[in-house]
């Protein structure tokens, strides 16, 4: 047997791993009525600052803390920051809420929830979502989270963190 062929083959299969590995790594999630795409996140925290070359973490590290000047400014920008990039599979259906539900450090048990109702459904969603000020330090940083897009009381989509119970 000549090595060419086998060289080929083991090329081959290569790529079938490589196929596999980056599908199974996909951060998306599927519902039965919409997809959440990514959860972004960023925690900007006391005494610390990004130390990395890519512009786009320190762009968003640095548009977090514009404006602050005083001690007290920085301390209510502390916190957590997600951004929720979603789509819903019918949207003239009518709104739907985008639910954020957190665990926190300091809480316990006691679960937290943000929520935002969308009237005007697009194609491609955003949206945002803070644990910062007060309620960041007072009760410490996110363990875990889970977001939920629902209409009514149907859940289209979740996706949670690997800590989330």
């Amino acid at each position: 047997m000549t090595t060419a062929p086998r060289t080929s083959r083991f090329c081959l299969g290569c790529l079938a791993i490589l196929a596999f590995a980056l599908s199974a790594c996909s951060s998306a999630v599927n519902g039965p009525g919409g997809r959440i795409s990514k959860v972004k996140y960023i925690h900007v925290m006391p005494g610390y600052s990004p130390e990395t070359i890519a512009p786009d973490v320190l762009f968003e590290y640095q548009r977090l803390l514009r404006g602050a000047v005083t001690a007290a400014d920085y301390r209510e920008r502390y916190g957590h920051y997600y951004t929720v990039l979603w789509k819903a599979a019918d949207r003239d259906a009518g709104p739907v809420t985008v639910r954020f539900e957190c665990l926190q450090a300091l809480s316990g048990l006691q679960k937290r929830v943000q929520e935002q109702v969308v009237d005007n459904i697009r194609r491609d969603n955003v949206s945002k979502f803070q644990v910062t000020g007060e309620e960041y330090l007072k009760s410490g940083r996110v363990t875990a989270w889970r977001v939920s897009v629902l209409r009514g009381n149907e859940e289209l989509v979740s996706q949670q963190s690997a800590l989330w119970n």
